[in-house]
């Protein structure tokens, strides 16, 4: 808890209109999408930088914890007040500063949510390619702090490799610039990099630099049906290796197929073991001919169905069925476990077979779908958390999980973070040494340890 006093300064800082103390106020912001619980003592909503600055120079003071906050649409707990403190909710600086058509850059907040940020450089013929599944409500600043990836990033690749440079409240109040708005730059260390995916353990950051690229002329999208899952697994190392890069390549299996045609009433084959979702973007003529040659490689792979989208409404309603995959699967059970995990596109196959082994072992429903072209998988252990008995064996089942990933060569989290969700599994991929030279760097950035804590590590 903090003190009247310290709540008084606050108000001082940020605005007394600013700043939410009680208890019925601050409570939705005690959750995220991993749905725990963790009250925070106050929540504030600073609008400029040396705001900022000010709260976390107090902050040291006094001290108490500060945890920054965007959407609260992260899956592993990273906006939760895990230790106590305040949140800090950057919602209010959502503006788009600068769209540069030259240079190919945009200068945000981060607060601006990022489907806002993709439709406003579009409308001046520009692109901000990564595309998670969130991207109608989180925002550019949780995008950084997680290195959010998305449908799109087995073509473009993820959050970090658009960032270009930031401007950043250290935990000790200081502010600093990192990168540069260049395509080019080496003075010094990279400490853009070292800030995107940090999940805000290391800084605040209240300004972002970003690529953009000029805007895909057309595209065309392909959904192909499998009755065998080693057959779509195949054809998706045949598509990465053929020359072809699509700028999607989606996978459902047979329970999330199932599911999704449940919930939206699509007519497709319930009896398929695999989806694929396709699709490839560029120049008129270009998309054309990539996909008929996309079409040519699945066809040696005995699918069911394959269908080229001829209209804009067809294709809508590919994209729906896909982005309807998260919320369809409360039809299955009242809660899950999603984890984002990476394995090498070859490995695919096994890493399926695997997961219907250890759903088996465990007798827990498990859905799996994600973006196929770069290995990421959403792997969803369904439960109900009020069945004590399943909620064990689903963790059973996830710790499973991870250790196949890892014999695989794969890695924890794709997109998602490490949060407090993957802590306790932090030394399946990484060993003492990584840990610890990773917390010498958090108590240099943070030595009174006040922002975000009791994230990342065990």
């Amino acid at each position: 808890m903090i003190s009247d006093q310290v709540k008084k300064r606050l108000k001082s800082i940020v605005g007394k209109e600013n700043v939410l103390t009680r208890q019925e106020d601050v409570l939705m912001y005690a959750y995220d999408a991993t749905n725990r619980h963790y009250q925070p003592s106050a929540v504030l909503f600073p609008s400029h930088t040396d705001q900022i600055s000010e709260v976390m120079q107090l902050a040291n003071r006094v001290p108490f914890n500060v945890i920054p906050r965007g959407a609260g649409s992260g899956m592993t707990g990273g906006a939760l007040a895990v230790k106590g403190g305040v949140i800090l909710c950057l919602a209010k600086m959502s503006r788009i500063l600068e769209v540069d058509r030259q240079n190919l850059i945009a200068l945000v907040e981060p607060g601006v949510i990022t489907s806002d940020l993709q439709a406003a450089v579009e409308d001046v013929g520009l692109f901000y390619p990564p595309d998670p599944g969130s991207v109608k409500f989180s925002t550019i600043g949780g995008n950084v702090a997680e290195c959010a990836g998305g449908m799109r990033a087995v073509k473009y690749g993820v959050t970090r490799d658009y960032v270009r440079g930031l401007r950043v409240v250290l935990p000790t109040g200081e502010i600093i610039r990192t990168g540069v708005r260049t395509a080019k730059g080496v003075v010094g260390y990279d400490l853009t990099r070292l800030m995107v995916g940090s999940e805000g353990t290391l800084g605040i950051m209240t300004e972002i630099i970003l690529k953009l690229l000029p805007k895909p002329e057309a595209k065309k999208t392909l959904l192909a049906l499998f009755s065998v899952i080693d057959d779509a697994a195949a054809a998706v190392s045949k598509i990465m290796t053929s020359g072809v890069t699509p700028s999607t390549l989606e996978f459902m299996d047979q329970a999330c197929i199932r599911c999704v045609d449940q919930a939206l009433g699509l007519g497709w084959p319930t009896d398929a073991e695999a989806l694929l979702l396709i699709e490839v973007d560029g120049r008129l003529g270009q998309v054309d001919v990539e996909i008929k040659e996309l079409a040519g490689i699945i066809a040696a792979f005995s699918p069911q169905q394959v269908t080229v989208a001829q209209t804009a409404e067809e294709v809508d309603s590919l994209w729906r069925a896909r982005r309807s995959m998260g919320p369809a699967l409360a039809n299955i059970r009242p809660g899950k476990i999603n984890e984002d995990v990476v394995v090498p596109i070859s490995a695919i196959p096994d890493m399926i077979r695997a997961v219907e082994a250890i759903k088996t072992r465990y007798q827990v429903n498990i859905l799996t779908f994600g973006h196929a072209g770069d290995g990421n998988l959403h792997v969803n252990v369904m439960l109900d958390w009020n069945d004590p008995d399943e909620t064990a064996r689903a963790h059973y089942a996830v710790d499973d999980i991870f250790k196949q990933v890892i014999a695989l060569g794969g890695t924890l989290s794709g997109e998602h973070g490490v949060g407090i969700t993957k802590s306790v599994y932090l030394s399946y991929e990484l060993n003492q040494a990584e840990i610890d030279i990773q917390k010498r760097i958090k108590r240099t950035f943070d030595p009174n340890n006040i922002l975000n804590p009791g994230k990342i590590f065990p």
